[in-house]
């Protein structure tokens, strides 16, 4: 009875642990039982062992994968698919006028296009530039019509606004230049009656161009001595305009402003107390350009722009024109240089806002970058001291300007300005033509 139970309790635990998912393993105690088995217990077990079977748990087999290299061929095969029924039903329709981009003629009539843009760009571009200098030039013409000058710190109308002068130029000196200024009284510049001839016959007038002291009250000394100077000569254009204040720029815009405001000219003339002038040939030069509207006249250059602060020529606006080593725009020498009427209606009417550089002549250069202008290059308006505007003029190319480039005018200009003008003047004011009314 002890073995029937031994074995019943075997099996039992058996199908407890097939339950619980573990090994069907005979337990230790009962394995190594010290009665072995006879064949009914056997039997007993055998009976048991389909409900052995029954409690053991029952492992699923996992469902087959689909192979990595089956899922990338699958993938391929639908993006193809896609392409091809987008391709064939969903195509995106061709304007109806836009022809084939690739072929040449439609790269030819791109070109033409854009070449027929930019062209009316240019004319457009020219258009404006006409009229805003023609606003200018009628603003400025209706204020001096009302007895009002066109610049509003300029000195009030002193000549005749109704007969046109041939031109009109303006020496720049300042107050300790006297000596200068009696040295271009006794060479080139005419003087007395003979000064008042040439503005009534050729419609030339010549003024030595000076502003105010810082101290203008009449009884300075400084102002005094100008006074006298004015009033023994006859041939000083005083500015509403303090010495030193701003530099040359803000000076020459405003001797046009003045010289605009008292004579009515085709061509506004700016030269250097220490040059020397062959009026003739001046006028001479000029007179070729007479009927075009907007010429800027003299010797071209187009020096390097300095950075280095401590030169003399130092430009704190460097930066404006690039890399460093780069040069100026193409602008004249500032010992000479001319300008029609509408350029300097446009300078006087706009000089508030027009940016001035360290350099009197790259700032008015710059002034006139930007227009509709034709700029010629006049070679005579630079010529050497003698011997150079000697042998020019014997090879038949007379010099309107002489002066020496290391100095930047004529060295010691009080001491040779009558050697100069002795060996380079040329007597051509009779060939000069008339003023127009």
């Amino acid at each position: 009875m002890n073995r029937v139970h031994g074995a019943l309790s075997t099996t039992a635990l058996q199908v407890s642990r097939a339950g619980q998912g573990k090994e069907l393993s005979p337990s230790p105690s009962h394995s190594h039982t010290a009665f072995p088995l006879r064949p009914f217990e056997r039997g007993i077990q055998r009976a048991a062992a389909p409900a052995m079977a029954a409690a053991r748990p029952q492992h699923r087999a996992s469902p087959g994968r689909v192979p990595t290299r089956w899922v990338a061929a699958l993938c391929t095969a639908c993006f193809f698919l896609g392409v091809c029924v987008v391709n064939r039903y969903w195509a995106v329709p061709e304007p109806p006028d836009c022809p084939n981009k690739a072929s040449p003629g439609n790269s030819r009539a791109v070109l033409n296009q854009v070449s027929q843009t930019r062209e009316v760009v240019i004319a457009l571009d020219r258009t404006i530039s006409d009229i805003e200098m023609r606003l200018a030039a009628a603003r400025a013409a209706q204020m001096r019509s009302q007895g009002v000058s066109p610049a509003s710190d300029s000195a009030v109308d002193q000549g005749n606004m109704g007969h046109r002068m041939f031109f009109v130029m303006g020496i720049m000196t300042t107050f300790h230049n006297r000596k200068r200024r009696d040295s271009i009284r006794q060479t080139w510049m005419p003087q007395g009656v003979h000064l008042q001839r040439l503005e009534k016959e050729k419609g030339i007038v010549i003024r030595f161009v000076i502003g105010r002291s810082a101290n203008s009250s009449p009884d300075s000394e400084v102002e005094r001595a100008m006074d006298a100077e004015d009033k023994e000569y006859s041939d000083i254009l005083r500015l509403n305009h303090v010495e030193g204040y701003g530099g040359l720029p803000s000076k020459i815009q405003m001797f046009l402003s003045t010289a605009l405001s008292t004579w009515d000219a085709d061509f506004y003339v700016k030269a250097d107390d220490d040059v020397h002038v062959n009026i003739g040939i001046t006028g001479s030069i000029l007179a070729r350009h007479r009927s075009k509207p907007r010429v800027y006249i003299g010797c071209m250059k187009s020096g390097p722009v300095i950075a280095n602060n401590e030169s003399k020529y130092y430009e704190p606006d460097n930066w404006k024109f690039g890399t460093a080593g780069n040069n100026y725009f193409r602008h004249a020498t500032r010992q000479l240089y001319a300008i029609t009427r509408d350029l300097a209606t446009y300078i006087s009417a706009n000089r508030h806002i027009l940016h001035k550089y360290t350099n009197e002549d790259v700032s008015f250069g710059s002034w006139l970058i930007g227009l509709d202008v034709e700029h010629v290059d006049e070679r005579s308006l630079c010529c050497g001291t003698p011997p150079d505007c000697e042998w020019k003029a014997q090879a038949g190319n007379p010099c309107a300007a002489s002066f020496d480039w290391n100095c930047s005018g004529i060295c010691n200009p009080a001491e040779r300005m009558e050697e100069v003008h002795r060996r380079c003047w040329e007597r051509r004011e009779a060939a000069l033509p008339q003023g127009r009314s």
